[in-house]
């Protein structure tokens, strides 16, 4: 039997977090190496499976290095300031990192991009295998629905996110957008209030909603004349997002350096 990979945790005492942790638990071909939360967090000094009622010998901890010491590869779904830290720390151990945290901004990507040249790094907005399928199937879409149809993007998610709209809706405004040879940033349209005129068709548009605990919904409309298409993907559960990362960390555990994304995971470029 091959040697687990060892992995560790960021944020391992939050939602994402302990989902992580027990995904890893239940892989076979993966071990809980370490888990990481921020200082003051009440979960420093427990056990890292105690929610769950499993005893993993691995203790939560806000010391980057000791968090690290024993991993290959670390899983970070956290916010953008503490993730950019994982980074530059995981850079300096060689270790490799999954990125499932949105909200960055152009600089803190650049950022990142300089760390991926030290080791390996999969940046994605979303680490659902599903997600991602629909992002090859909107690839498609948008160049076949290129005239006489006006897009829009329609997210929810829980009252606890705190950036909207959504990593992944940008990121599927992005498909779209590139399908269309169109930039984003000079197309899209993230708010209609008042008296705003008649639709600018070459425009995308996007709705947010927030509320309840809604995992992740997102749909985008193609509205035509006479008919509309639909391309959605619905979240029950956080278990998907952990099992996308567990196959992004067995992906990266062959890569020395660079940075990837879970198109690369799922053979989409190489297809």
């Amino acid at each position: 039997m091959s040697t687990p990979l060892r992995i560790a945790i960021a944020g391992a005492s939050g939602r994402m977090g302990r989902m992580l942790v027990e995904a890893v638990l239940a892989a076979p071909d993966c071990q809980l190496a370490g888990a990481l939360d921020v200082p003051g967090s009440p979960a420093l000094g427990q056990d890292a499976g105690a929610f769950a009622g499993r005893d993993t010998g691995v203790p939560i901890t806000s010391d980057l290095t000791a968090g690290l010491a024993n991993a290959q590869v670390l899983i970070d779904f956290t916010r953008p300031e503490g993730t950019l830290a994982h980074a530059a720390a995981c850079a300096a151990a060689g270790v490799k990192l999954v990125i499932g945290t949105t909200g960055f901004s152009e600089a803190q990507k650049a950022e990142i991009r300089g760390h991926a040249e030290r080791t390996a790094i999969l940046l994605a907005p979303n680490m659902s295998v599903g997600v991602n399928v629909v992002m090859r199937l909107l690839d498609q879409a948008a160049r076949a629905l290129s005239q006489g149809y006006d897009i829009e993007i329609i997210e929810a998610h829980h009252r606890h996110k705190v950036d909207a709209p959504s990593g992944t809706a940008l990121a599927m405004g992005e498909t779209v957008a590139a399908a269309l040879g169109r930039d984003l940033k000079d197309c899209a349209v993230y708010g209609r209030e008042g008296v705003t005129g008649e639709r600018d068709p070459s425009t995308i548009g996007f709705a947010t909603i927030r509320g309840g605990d809604i995992i992740g919904d997102h749909t985008v409309l193609f509205a035509g004349t006479g008919e509309r298409i639909e391309i959605s993907h619905k979240s029950s559960s956080r278990a998907g997002y952990a099992q996308g990362s567990l196959r992004a960390a067995r992906f990266l555990a062959t890569r020395a350096s660079g940075l990837f994304d879970m198109g690369d995971v799922l053979g989409f470029k190489a297809a």
